[in-house]
């Protein structure tokens, strides 16, 4: 009996520290460069900070917010940066979940890039020597223009880095983090209707967000957002083939008491297969200028039935 005793305290006590999992947020600002970015950039913070706090129900004990407006400890300096990074790793334990989202301007030499802040810039690769020693799970979101090299320096195990280029040569500022900062606050980016926005979810409504917004002014996107969960450096784009999105996935910033349960591996497949093929249908209807009439009512055709059959797979899959 004692013994029987002994595995039920053994078992509380693990679910009790899986659910004890802490979970913090850092969101660096950088510099602005000029006053049009000043509001915006607040803004976006401000955004993010009220959604994770009201909405994903994290500790605002938890979130440190670095700006450029800030003054002494919370400027977003390089000292400042470094050492709200260095203080994470000494609060994290392996269980624990951070984000660090980055919001500015990103530049890149042809080497390196850098994400400016007030003063001196850190380097990508400065950047993951600060996070190498993380001992819990990361997620680093950088929303800046040429910030693709960030996600071939931070990459690795137990880390998922978004990007909001998929190349340094993308200088021209990005739309990116609007969208971004909308998904957690978006019902509609809960595409599996779990009540949970996943990271995946959260890079997915981002993405499409930025597709519509180029294809509403005519214009060729000049940034393409990327997503790297499984290590390899080498990122995913929302509807492209590829690796990476089963991990973040399943990752939530949420609590996970009281919650729904992640999504199973299938119905991720056939939901991302979904957005795929969403994605597909508005590149096709901004190429049918460039299309006779023929092709395109064949290939509109032949994703209409593609779409059709993954949503009676999606439905199917839900009722089990």
């Amino acid at each position: 009996m004692s013994r029987v005793v002994a595995l039920v305290a053994l078992f509380l006590s693990l679910t009790g520290a899986a659910a004890a999992a802490d979970r913090y947020v850092i969101i660096v600002s950088g510099a602005s460069g000029e006053p049009q970015y000043v509001q915006q950039y607040a803004a976006w913070c401000n955004a993010l900070v009220k959604a994770f706090t009201t909405r994903v129900g994290i500790d605002p004990a938890h979130i440190d917010v670095l700006s450029e407006a800030a003054e002494g400890d919370h400027a977003s300096t390089a000292e400042n940066t470094s050492r709200t990074l260095i203080a994470l790793r000494q609060r994290m334990r392996p269980d624990d979940l951070a984000m660090v989202v980055l919001i500015g301007h990103g530049t890149f030499d042809g080497i390196d890039a850098k994400f400016n802040l007030v003063g001196p810039d850190l380097t990508s690769i400065q950047w993951a020597a600060l996070l190498k020693s993380v001992p819990g799970r990361l997620v680093l979101v950088d929303t800046t223009a040429a910030s693709f090299p960030f996600l071939e320096a931070v990459s690795g195990p137990r880390r998922i880095v978004i990007t909001a280029t998929d190349s340094g040569a993308q200088r021209f500022d990005t739309v990116f983090p609007e969208y971004f900062t909308r998904a957690f606050a978006d019902d509609a980016a809960d595409l599996d209707k779990n009540g949970r926005v996943s990271i995946w979810e959260a890079f997915l409504s981002a993405s499409l967000g930025v597709r519509r917004y180029y294809e509403q002014r005519g214009q060729v996107a000049t940034e393409r957002p990327l997503l790297d969960d499984n290590g390899d450096g080498q990122g995913r784009e929302a509807g492209a083939d590829g690796m990476d999105g089963a991990e973040a996935s399943r990752i939530y910033l949420d609590a996970e008491t009281g919650a729904a349960a992640p999504t199973d591996e299938q119905l991720i497949l056939l939901l991302q297969r979904r957005a795929a093929l969403q994605i597909d249908a508005d590149d096709l209807r901004q190429r049918r200028v460039l299309m006779t009439p023929a092709e395109y009512a064949q290939e509109f055709e032949r994703l209409m039935i593609e779409i059709a059959r993954t949503e009676r797979a999606i439905r199917q899959r839900q009722k089990t």
